[in-house]
C-alpha cells in the first residue's frame, strides 16, 4: 500500500503529535493509535494518545493501553498536530473546538468528510491497522511484539477474524508477518471473544429478546434500563450488531442503544452489496458499504418505520 510522501514528510519533521481515534473505540481504533504512537516515540519524537471514552476492560490486553489519556484538559494542544485515526471528522473523536498546529486523518472509512490538512483515507483498506502497517513499514522502524498485537488485533476486528469479503491475500499476508514479529492468534482471538462478564452475556440475552423481524431486517435494542439491571453499560454492546445478520433471510440487522431520553444510536450491518453507509449518511452518520450507523433523537418506533423506508429505496 503506498503511503503518500507528504505524510512521511510530516511525520519526520515534526516532533510533538496529538493520536486521537473515536469514541467508543474497538480495536482498530485502539491498536491503530497505541502502534503508531510506539514507532513514533520509537523515532524519539513524543506523543499523547486520546480517546474521549475509556479502554474497555475486555480490550485491556492491548499492549500500551495504559497511554490513553481521557480528558484534554491538561494537554497542550495547540503545541500538537492531530493525528485523527479510523474517523475523518473532529466531532467523532469528541475533539471539536480544540486548537492544533497542523491536522492529518488516516482512516478507511467509505463517508469522507473535508477536515484535515493532510488526509490518507483508503476506503478499499480492511482496517485502519492496514494503513498504520504500511506506513510504520515506511518509516523504516521496527515492528515489535507489543506494535506486533495491537496491528493484529485492529485487523483481526475488522476482517471479522479474516471472514468477512474484506479479507484479501495482502491483508494475509500482512498478518502473517504480523504473526513472525511476535503476535499469537489464539491469544488475541481469545482475549476478543472469550472474556465476557456474567452482566454482558445477560444484556445480549436481553437485546436478542427483542427481536423484531420487518421485511429481512433484524431489529434489535438495548435500553438504559436493561444497563442498569445488568450492571453495564454501552461498551460492553460490542458485536452486538453482527449477530442478527447470521440468519441467512436477514439483508440487515440494525441495533439501537439508548443514550438518553428518547436519543439512540443505531448500528447497521448487511450482506453482500447492500450499501448502509449510504443509509446512514442520509441519517447524518456514516461508515462503511456493510457497517455504518448513525445517531438520532425522536420515537423509537417512527425510526424504525423510517429507516425501513430508506432500505426500500435503496434496494
Amino acid at each position: 500500500m503506498k503511503v503518500p510522501p507528504d505524510l512521511i514528510s510530516f511525520l519526520k519533521k515534526n516532533d510533538n503529535f496529538f493520536i486521537a481515534t473515536h469514541i467508543s473505540p474497538e480495536p482498530d481504533a485502539l491498536g491503530s493509535s497505541l502502534a503508531l504512537s510506539m514507532a513514533l516515540e520509537s523515532l524519539g519524537k513524543k506523543t499523547i494518545v486520546y480517546d474521549r471514552d475509556t479502554v474497555p476492560e475486555f480490550y485491556r490486553f492491548l499492549p500500551g493501553y495504559e497511554k490513553f489519556i481521557y480528558s484534554t484538559a491538561q494537554a497542550q494542544t495547540s503545541a500538537c498536530n492531530l493525528i485523527l485515526l479510523d474517523c475523518n471528522t473532529p466531532d467523532r473523536a469528541g475533539i471539536d473546538g480544540l486548537v492544533f498546529r497542523s491536522s492529518t486523518v488516516i482512516d478507511h472509512h467509505e463517508t469522507e468528510k473535508g477536515f484535515g490538512d493532510l488526509r490518507w483515507i483508503v476506503p478499499d483498506a480492511a482496517a485502519t491497522g492496514m494503513l498504520i502497517f504500511s506506513l510504520i513499514k515506511e518509516l523504516g522502524t521496527a515492528i515489535t511484539k507489543d506494535i506486533a498485537v495491537n496491528l493484529y488485533a485492529a485487523i483481526a476486528i475488522d476482517t471479522g477474524t479474516f471472514r468477512y469479503t474484506n479479507t484479501t491475500a495482502d491483508v494475509l499476508r500482512v498478518a502473517a508477518e504480523l504473526i513472525n514479529a511476535g503476535a499469537v492468534p489464539a491469544s488475541i482471538s481469545d482475549s476478543l471473544y472469550n472474556i465476557w462478564s456474567e452482566g454482558r452475556f445477560t444484556l445480549l440475552i436481553a437485546s436478542l429478546n427483542t427481536l423484531d423481524i420487518r421485511d429481512g431486517v433484524a431489529f434489535t435494542h438495548v435500553t438504559q434500563a436493561m444497563y442498569q439491571k445488568t450492571r453495564t453499560g454501552p461498551e460492553d454492546t460490542e458485536n452486538f450488531a453482527n449477530l442478527p445478520r447470521t440468519m441467512k433471510h436477514i439483508k440487515v440487522s440494525a441495533f439501537f442503544r439508548q443514550i438518553g431520553k428518547n436519543y439512540w444510536k443505531a448500528s447497521l450491518r448487511s450482506k453482500g452489496a447492500l450499501n448502509v453507509a449510504e443509509i446512514a449518511v442520509s441519517f447524518g452518520g456514516g461508515g462503511h458499504r456493510n457497517a455504518a450507523g448513525y445517531t438520532f433523537k425522536g420515537n423509537f418506533e417512527a425510526a424504525k418505520e423510517g429507516l425501513l423506508k430508506a432500505l426500500r429505496k435503496s434496494s
